[in-house]
């Protein structure tokens, strides 16, 4: 039987407010599903305060008093519709002197940088505790030079601070924030004094039917808890980048996103392995919606004037950023932090499969990577390494892995770095179950039982991460690299967690906290001081901790749908905040069909990290000789580019910036250059064109001036261009001619080179500690520009080199 809309939003209502969240079409919530919060905006049992006018504010303190008038949502029948109004409403509270029926809440601004503002917007008496010191998703680096008063701190940037009748503005060379005392308003314009976008009232409803609730927040009628809705203008033209690793198209105008983890079983959904509160303008501006609650952004999904931005939290901490996108992504990772540097041998070839089961089986894999001469540098033991396949325990299988230590240590001396898989939940029949339990270090219910059958380390207390971190240097100090950070989607909302808080808040914390427990543990006991890890959940200030990878793609070879996945959701969180990311070449789910794996494999090697995974078999000498030399002639070429390579990370590393990049992040003035989503920038000088389809050409958008391919040496212009793959003949050729130390063999992708770069290349080495930079040599892509310039940071440098010729 159908329901109206105004039953499933009450009835979404009350079931959020007990924690049991369903989403917005009152379809029981499951863990694959983000929550949509935006149903809770539609509830008649609900009072709506909407934001109105400015009742005070000081500008030495930058504090003042925000008016709320209270409204109520009225039906309203016409010939043919149902719908509601916002209506002015008297409050009925008991006793009536004790409440205020349109209260004055406190709003805050605080100078950030010199392109950046905050803007925090409270909707009860009680403010929350924000201590900034105790926040996860803030950077050791920005809570340090942001201590003390809010209006003397460090690196604060210059903004002048004036006040009249009508409004108060914080005004420098960046931009202007406007706080338009009536009717309210927040207002960003750039430097020029152009309306970049601006809070909507009430009164914007005057001239349409369309009765859309403006900037507000609620109190649920079932509970008296609230929730706050900015509201924002979305101007024609205007596109939206940002909130993680999302697999939708990269532009989220015309997308309703819930910014929520969940494990979508892969990159083929509007689900998120790593969602990121934040996301930016072409119009030249960008929020960082500081808060771990479940979020709904309806980018014009529901309206197409509107950014509507449904928080599950009470609070509106907004940090603004003003400028291109690559200021905007340095003053938010200023502010969530920087992906460190990660060192050479991770950027090598990754050797895996689901699942290596013996230490006989991980040798055999080394010997077979180094007789088939393929370059690569890590052998990963996935789910089967323990003594139970899945079964997390942290020790080898006693009978498959006879001695562990020396397998590390023979894996180390031929060139390999190893990395293990775990995952953060305990079955009852796993042998650490009981003691998880009764210590307290698992994620209780409200009964003091468990939430799910499983127990889920509870990451908030410090003992549990104690516990969790000595099983872990155990295997590190065996001879351990890396570990793999799978899972970490399905902290229990209706939990409760040792930090004082209920999965409501840290649900979407939880992966921060996995990321951050398990780098710290890697880094502080290898030898080097090397902190890395291989995750796959995320949330803003992971990237602290790196590495990521995309999850489990399909391997449909009709459409690439697994492939064209991952691309976009490598795009999609290089525009979030994260440097380094990687995916399984081939897709994970079933055997890789022939020619998609082929057509992967660039895509994959010209990435920041390179990882072969899935079901068996991912190693190319069990699928065909004329395989192996096409993943062979893959890794060669990142072997030989690796100087770009990690130059180019060291330059992402220090600047915010992603290795994959959108091409209007290099391009952010050309306007065709935002329409793009199936090519990339890896790093600031190589353009690539992955073949989403079977064929030898492709479409592709260049910007403007002229591109040499990489391959063959061909020059093409700016615009559309239809390219080929180059041939065999063609690329043995040029390599002759020019000196490029490519293969002979052409990769199957369209690979292209900026006019004026200076590339940096070495000779091809079985392993990254195999390279010899001594006979490093530069290779001139040269057609108009009058002087090539390349970029050269080599291991042991204290900055980048620039050259040139």
């Amino acid at each position: 039987m159908k329901k109206s809309i105004l039953t499933l939003c009450a009835l979404a209502s009350v079931i959020t407010s007990q924690a049991q969240l369903k989403t917005n079409n009152g379809i029981e919530y499951l863990q694959c599903q983000a929550p949509d919060m935006s149903g809770d905006f539609c509830d008649l049992a609900n009072t709506y305060f909407l934001a109105d006018s400015i009742a005070g504010f000081d500008t030495n303190k930058g504090e003042g008093l925000l008016n709320w008038k209270r409204y109520r949502l009225a039906p309203r029948q016409a010939f043919n519709l149902n719908g509601y109004w916002p209506v002015r409403m008297q409050m009925l509270d008991f006793p009536d002197t004790q409440y205020d029926n349109d209260p004055n809440l406190k709003i805050k601004i605080q100078k950030i940088s010199n392109r950046s503002l905050r803007v925090t917007i409270f909707t009860s008496p009680i403010e929350p505790k924000m201590n900034d010191a105790e926040d996860p998703m803030f950077a050791p680096d920005f809570i340090a030079g942001n201590a003390g008063n809010s209006n003397n701190r460090i690196g604060k940037g210059s903004w002048n601070t004036s006040a009249s009748a009508k409004s108060i503005v914080y005004k420098n060379e960046s931009g202007e924030l406007e706080i338009q005392k009536y009717p309210f308003r927040l207002i960003l314009r750039d430097a020029q004094g152009k309306i970049l976008t601006q809070t909507r009232h009430i009164v914007d409803n005057d001239s349409t039917q369309v009765k859309l609730l403006p900037f507000n927040f609620i109190k649920r009628g079932s509970d008296n808890s609230r929730s706050i809705n900015p509201v924002f203008l979305l101007s024609p033209g205007e596109r939206i980048y940002g909130c993680g690793e999302s697999f939708t198209s990269l532009n989220k105008v015309g997308q309703k996103v819930n910014i929520s983890v969940v494990d979508p079983q892969g990159p083929e959904t509007d689900g998120m392995y790593k969602p990121v509160p934040f996301y930016f303008s072409n119009r030249g501006y960008g929020f960082f919606m500081h808060t771990s609650a479940p979020t709904t952004a309806d980018f014009g999904a529901s309206y197409i004037g509107a950014q509507r931005l449904f928080m599950g939290d009470e609070v509106m901490d907004f940090f603004i950023f003003f400028g291109e996108p690559k200021d905007i992504l340095d003053q938010y990772t200023h502010v969530t932090g920087k992906s460190p540097m990660l060192p050479l041998w991770t950027f090598g070839t990754w050797m895996s499969r689901i699942s290596y089961f013996s230490q006989k089986e991980g040798l055999e894999i080394a010997h077979q990577l180094r007789s088939n001469h393929i370059p690569a540098d890590v052998i990963h033991f996935d789910t089967g390494w323990f003594g139970v396949d899945w079964q997390c325990d942290y020790e080898f299988s006693k009978d498959r892995f006879k001695d562990p230590v020396g397998m590390l240590k023979t894996l180390k001396k031929e060139g390999f770095h190893t990395c293990l898989w775990q995952l953060p939940y305990f079955t009852p029949k796993n042998r650490y179950f009981h003691e998880l339990v009764d210590e307290g270090m698992a994620v209780r219910n409200a009964n003091g039982t468990l939430n799910y059958e499983d127990a889920v380390l509870d990451l908030s207390n410090p003992k549990t991460i104690s516990w969790y971190q000595d099983k872990i240097a155990r295997l590190i100090k065996q001879g351990v690299s890396v570990i793999k950070c799978d899972f970490g989607e399905a902290a229990p909302y209706d939990g409760l967690y040792a930090s004082g808080k209920t999965g409501f808040y840290e649900h979407n914390l939880y992966p921060l906290r996995y990321n951050q427990a398990l780098w710290e543990a890697v880094k502080s006991n290898s030898e080097e001081q090397e902190g890395v890890i291989w995750a796959r959940s995320a949330w803003a200030g992971s990237q602290r901790y790196p590495l990521h990878w995309g999850g489990d793609a399909a391997t449909n070879e009709v459409g690439s749908v697994g492939m064209l996945g991952d691309l976009r959701g490598g795009l999609s969180f290089g525009l979030s905040g994260f440097s380094f990311w990687s995916h399984d070449m081939g897709g994970f789910v079933t055997k890789s069909p022939d020619d998609l794996y082929r057509r992967w494999l660039p895509f994959g090697f010209l990435s920041s990290h390179t990882r072969a995974h899935g079901a068996p078999p991912t190693e190319p000498w069990l699928i065909s000789k004329d395989f192996t030399d096409a993943f062979r002639t893959c890794a060669e070429m990142k072997y030989q580019l690796m100087p770009y390579v990690f130059t180019q990370a060291k330059e992402c590393s220090d600047k915010g910036l992603p290795m994959v990049r959108a091409l209007f992040v290099e391009f952010p003035h050309d306007a065709g250059a935002w329409l793009v989503e199936d090519e990339y920038m890896f790093g600031s000088q190589i353009l690539v064109a992955p073949l989403l389809e079977r064929g030898h050409q492709r479409s592709v958008y260049l910007p403007a001036g002229k591109w040499i391919d990489y391959q063959n040496g061909k020059v093409y212009e700016g615009g559309y261009q239809n390219i080929a793959i180059p041939t065999a003949e063609e690329v043995a050729a040029y390599s002759e001619k020019s000196g490029l130390p490519n293969v002979s063999k052409p990769v199957p992708c369209i690979i292209l080179v900026r006019d004026g770069s200076l590339i940096p290349q070495v000779p091809i080495a079985q392993s990254t500690s195999q390279i010899d930079w001594s006979k490093l040599t530069w290779k001139a892509f040269k057609v108009d520009a009058p002087l090539c310039t390349g970029y050269l940071y080599k291991p042991g440098s204290t900055e980048i080199e620039v050259v040139k010729r």
